[in-house]
């Protein structure tokens, strides 16, 4: 399950564990190939929280993290970000570089 995510939730989310954080907009394209693989990954990876951050209504986080292109995706560990990456990727690629990063 993608968790949703907003100024209120996020730091809390992303406080405890291994998180996998989708800056995302409707009208990108390339989120939108990225989304489904994010979504599936999310039920294989059940170790791993996953959730979206969509820029255009939570654009104060966007800028928090200096997030200038999309789709980014943001790793944390136990609230600190160690890994970030800008562009679509196969399932494959995505799948490899968590489990690199965790």
């Amino acid at each position: 399950m993608v968790l949703e995510l907003n100024l209120k939730n996020f730091d809390s989310t992303v406080k405890k564990g291994n998180s996998v954080i989708d800056f995302w907009a409707a009208w990108c394209s390339p989120c939108k190939y990225l989304s489904p693989i994010v979504e599936e990954l999310s039920k294989e990876m059940k170790d791993i929280k996953f959730a979206k951050v969509d820029v255009d209504k939570q654009n104060e986080l966007a800028q928090r993290f200096e997030v200038m292109s999309i789709p980014t995706l943001l790793f944390f560990k136990d609230g600190e970000q160690v890994e970030r990456v800008t562009g679509a990727m196969s399932k494959d690629e995505l799948q490899e570089l968590i489990e690199q990063t965790f």
